[in-house]
Formats: structure tokens, C-alpha cells, sequence
């Protein structure tokens, strides 16, 4: 349970975390790549303009390379908390959930053997958020 991770680890997979949100709204590609698994899946759940629904997916290549395109950056949205819960982790997984002005995600982590990764992530804009 995440009461009981000891901080190192608990600070290590923040650092993750961190590097992919601000690497996202910074603009900045290494720190993108950094905290992600070469093979992620993000998700969404989105809606056709005639309501159909569809799993919109984005590739860690996409992620990227719009981070290196200024993508995040150009959201800008002015207040950069994160808020970062690890919620469980579990040998070498770990369970997060995090909210910022623009987003809300769950992430499932993973620990390599180049430190923890971001494997899976499911995704939506924060409720009231003008992205």
C-alpha cells in the first residue's frame, strides 16, 4: 500500500511524474522521454461529433515529439500545481493518480531497469478546464 512505500521510492516515481507533466507544459522532449515506457499507452475516451464514443490513443513517439513541437507548452495553463497521489505500489508496479489545472490522469508505472516508467495512461481534461 502506498502508506507504507519508503519516501525514496515514493520520491522517485513524483520525479517520473513530474518529468512528464512538466516536461509536457515546458515544452521540453528529454524529460518527456525520460518518463515514459517506449511502449506507452495513453488514453481517452472521446465522442464523435454524432456521439459515437472511440478510445483515442497516443503513442510515447507522439507524446515527444509534440513536446518537442511546443505542443504542451502552448496550452499554457497559468497555474502549474500538480498534484500528485501514489496511490499503491505493488513490488515493482506502482498505481497514480494526478491532477493538474488541464488534466486529470491515472497512471500505471512500472520500474525498469532505467528507473520507473509510465506504461499506461487513461486521461481527461479536468472538469472547468479551457485547454
Amino acid at each position: 500500500m502506498a502508506a507504507q512505500v519508503p519516501q525514496a521510492e515514493r520520491a522517485a516515481i513524483e520525479r517520473t511524474v513530474l518529468d512528464y507533466f512538466e516536461g509536457w507544459f515546458g515544452g521540453d522532449p528529454v524529460r518527456i522521454e525520460r518518463a515514459l515506457h517506449p511502449e506507452l499507452v495513453k488514453r481517452s475516451l472521446d465522442k464523435t461529433p454524432r456521439g459515437r464514443e472511440t478510445l483515442r490513443t497516443i503513442t510515447a513517439e507522439w507524446m515527444i515529439e509534440a513536446a518537442g513541437r511546443g505542443v504542451g507548452r502552448d496550452e499554457d495553463p497559468g497555474d502549474l500545481r500538480i498534484e500528485i497521489e501514489v496511490e499503491d505500489v505493488l513490488g515493482e508496479l506502482a498505481n497514480v493518480t494526478v491532477r493538474s489545472v488541464v488534466y486529470t490522469e491515472y497512471l500505471h508505472l512500472a520500474r525498469t531497469s532505467d528507473g520507473w516508467k509510465i506504461v499506461n495512461d487513461l486521461w481527461q481534461q479536468t472538469p472547468g478546464s479551457v485547454s
